[in-house]
């Protein structure tokens, strides 16, 4: 014989089969308890292994080395990777340059490095491809003929733009927004070849992280444009495709979160005890209900 009787710490102490009574109505509360509890649990697992993309916007901390330039970054890199993949269709390639510049002094004419020309219409149009860096200042770049050798007598600058990217490619993560490629599609085939064409663009860093924590860095942009005819003292300037961008201090972030293992079982033990024990309740209310008729039936209600 035990000292110690374990089994009086029992709360959950057992009826014996002989002293319980099975009903109809207890048997469809029960059905309808198993399923209902089968259908709560199947969604709560549905929703633990579905992700949700939070967003935030914040201010990012000044960097040192870009104080006064009217920008602020934390990244410890400070330049742009940007794609431009234009088609200009009355300009052959051999005038076809691009020229760089920023506020931090930056002036690069005829960049050429990771760059494709395709020649379109047996010649008389091209296709240019760049991926090339900017600093994280207002600045601009432009497609133009000014690193040509010869200047052509007749410039036009009408123009498809196929792409233009800034950071890194972000089309098949699904993120809302859609302004990380806004000029794509975007033609300006005019009658007058005089015109340059300008496209002013508010840069928005942008941020993804995924379930592990890498973060994907890129940047959306809105875009103004114009048109015009330029001249100076010494007569016309040359025409160009001007893309002047500025950058936006306010930073958005994308993070794509799971609920936590922990939660999910918190939900799984509510919705059991909660269903079990509304059922239950359920149960006793109807069978005591139904003890009610019967004796106001036979009159034993008093």
């Amino acid at each position: 014989m035990l000292l110690f009787d374990l089994r009086k710490f029992d709360i959950y102490r057992k009826v014996p089969k002989d002293l319980t009574e099975p009903t109809v109505t207890g048997a469809i509360v029960s059905i309808v308890c198993v399923i209902s509890i089968a259908f709560l649990l199947i969604s709560e697992f549905a929703s633990f292994i579905s992700t949700d993309l939070e967003s935030e916007l914040y201010v990012e901390n000044p960097n040192p080395s870009m104080v006064g330039s009217g920008y602020s970054s934390s990244d410890s890199d400070d330049k742009i990777p940007v794609f431009l993949n234009i088609s200009l269709p009355r300009l052959p390639c051999a005038y076809v340059g691009l020229d760089i510049q920023d506020d931090m002094g930056r002036h690069e004419v005829g960049h050429i490095e990771d760059t494709v020309k395709v020649e379109l219409n047996g010649g008389a149009g091209c296709r240019f491809e760049g991926r090339f860096s900017i600093n994280r200042v207002p600045g601009n770049f432009h497609v133009s003929t000014h690193s040509a050798q010869k200047q052509p007598k007749d410039i036009d600058m009408a123009h498809y733009i196929h792409s233009l990217t800034f950071g890194d490619d972000v089309s098949g993560l699904g993120l809302p927004g859609g302004g990380f490629n806004s000029l794509a599609g975007k033609d300006k085939i005019t009658a007058n070849g005089l015109e340059s064409h300008e496209y002013h663009m508010k840069i928005v860093p942008t941020k993804y992280e995924d379930l592990s924590g890498r973060v994907t860095t890129s940047f959306q942009y809105t875009v103004a444009y114009k048109n015009f005819v330029a001249f100076s003292h010494t007569g016309k300037i040359t025409s160009a495709v001007w893309f002047k961008y500025d950058l936006n201090p306010i930073t958005v972030k994308y993070t794509k979160r799971r609920k936590p293992l922990y939660s999910f079982l918190t939900m799984v033990a509510a919705i059991v005890g909660g269903v079990f024990t509304v059922a239950g309740i359920v149960d006793s209310l109807i069978f005591s209900a139904s003890n009610i008729l019967k004796k106001m039936e036979l009159g034993k209600l008093n």
